[in-house]
């Protein structure tokens, strides 16, 4: 008698033992299918934000939209908005404004990104042509530029930004792999 009981005792053990280790191992394998899941979803996004980082791109939406103060170059197809100031802020963000130049009259110097940040609106300046048009819009002031210069300058070089007599606008980048170096690309007002 005590031995069926022993028998019951142990049949009820390694059943239970045998329900404990099925329902442990199907709790693994979808902690396993989640985190599989998790991070298929994070190199996607992390893939995507690379994309976004490396490559800015206008979307249709970004440029069909009107700021108050912006720049457009249709031979890159970029259309983007303007911010006082250089600072990180600014510039990690939208094209920058140098303070010490006019807005209007004179030397307009802007200054952005061309690859490794969140927004990269210069990416494309090297690519631009004598002769290819920057319009400039501030408020209701609106000027179209021929571009006429393209330089690569030292760091230290501040002359291109230098107020002038004639309307010009001034594009400033770095030079990728050459943090000492920057692009500079110039326009005169269209007559």
């Amino acid at each position: 008698m005590i031995k069926r009981i022993k028998i019951k005792y142990f049949i009820l053990i390694f059943f239970i033992s045998i329900l404990f280790i099925f329902n442990f191992s199907q709790n693994e394998k979808k902690i396993n299918s989640n985190n599989l899941t998790s991070e298929k979803n994070n190199k996607s996004n992390q893939s995507y934000e690379n994309i976004e980082e490396n490559n800015f791109i206008n979307t249709e939406d970004n440029y069909t939209k009107e700021y108050d103060w912006q720049i457009e170059i249709p031979s890159i197809s970029l259309k983007a908005e303007i911010k006082e100031g250089t600072d990180e802020n600014v510039i990690n963000k939208y094209v920058a404004h140098f303070t010490e130049t006019s807005i209007t009259d004179g030397n307009v110097a802007l200054a952005a990104h061309n690859r490794g940040y969140e927004v990269n609106y210069f990416a494309n300046i090297k690519n631009l042509k004598l002769e290819d048009e920057i319009i400039y819009k501030y408020k209701d002031y609106k000027k179209v530029y021929k571009v006429q210069t393209m330089e690569v300058i030292k760091d230290t070089d501040w002359s291109y930004i230098k107020n002038t007599k004639d309307n010009v606008i001034t594009l400033i980048t770095c030079v990728e792999n050459q943090p000492e170096l920057r692009r500079v690309v110039q326009g005169i007002e269209r007559k």
